[in-house]
Order: structure tokens, then C-alpha cells, then sequence
């Protein structure tokens, strides 16, 4: 599989897959409400952040991720990134395929570290990756998300050093 910078066309492979995890409510924090419109700003961002997509063998889009600064000024040299893997997909190795990647960016950019600022506890299959990926808990903020199934459950602080 291919890991590239996304580029605007590729919106239309992207948009399905954010839109049914977004929906599902189970592992992002964003409202499942939110429109496409909304959604392209979020995950488009303008530098310094980036955008990459993994295709695979046919071209199809099979994942996303973004990378950006996860504060600014003096704190902008630690990075923060966003993922998703298409919920067909997943495990196939997309998702580490995918972290390897943008773990290698953020260090070609110059970031010193990586901080995740709201992994949701009850996604177990995230958190091994990021655990076998040297990522840390640093916190957990108890009951701050409002999971579907599970209510108000945890969102996990996770870090490492680049």
C-alpha cells in the first residue's frame, strides 16, 4: 500500500469513510452530526499541517490521516495526528502502515514529540497500536466521552517522544 500527501480530488474517497466513523460516535469527538463541508476544513487543514491518504492497489483510498502542530508558538514543536482506517478494512495492517508513516513525517518536520489529546479508552484496537508504537497514557480524563453504547467513558492523553 501507498502512503502520499493528500491532494483535493482525493476528498471524494476520504469523505465516506470519515463520515461513517464520525457517525458511529464511538471514536472521535467531533458531533455525528457533522457535514461534509464542516468535515473537509477539519481534515484539509492549511500548512503547516498536512494530509495524507493510503491507497491501495487499485488507487482506492483506504485510509486518512493528519498531521499538524498540536499547539502553536512555543508549543509547536509537538506534533498532533489524526487517523482513521476504513472500518472494512481494518485490521490489515492499515492503521500501523499508515502511524509508521506520519510518525516518519512529523520527525522529517521537525517535531519533537507526538501527543494525542483524546484516544477514547474503549477503542482497544487504537490503543494496542499506539501502545506497541511506544505511545504512552499520560491522563485519562474520566467520563469525557459520551460513548453509544458504553456512556460517559474515558479519553485517554497519549504521548512520545519523536
Amino acid at each position: 500500500m501507498l502512503v502520499r500527501d493528500a491532494v483535493d480530488a482525493d476528498w471524494t474517497g476520504i469523505w465516506p469513510i470519515l463520515g461513517a466513523i464520525v457517525r458511529a460516535g464511538d471514536t472521535y469527538t467531533w458531533p455525528v452530526d457533522t457535514v461534509e463541508e464542516e468535515a473537509r476544513r477539519l481534515w484539509l487543514p492549511t500548512p503547516p499541517a498536512r494530509t495524507f491518504v493510503i491507497v491501495d492497489a487499485d488507487g482506492s483510498i483506504v485510509g486518512s490521516a493528519k498531521l499538524g502542530p498540536n499547539q502553536s508558538g512555543p508549543g509547536d514543536h509537538v506534533a498532533n495526528a489524526s487517523f482513521l482506517v476504513d472500518p472494512d478494512r481494518s485490521g490489515h495492517g492499515i492503521g500501523r502502515r499508515l502511524a509508521e508513516h506520519v510518525l516518519d513525517a512529523a520527525r522529517s518536520d521537525g517535531y519533537r514529540a507526538m501527543q494525542f489529546n483524546a484516544v477514547v479508552e474503549t477503542n482497544r484496537a487504537a490503543l494496542a497500536l499506539w501502545r506497541s508504537l511506544d505511545f504512552v497514557v499520560l491522563a485519562t480524563v474520566p467520563g469525557a466521552f459520551r460513548h453509544p453504547t458504553h456512556g460517559d467513558v474515558g479519553l485517554h492523553v497519549m504521548y512520545r517522544t519523536l
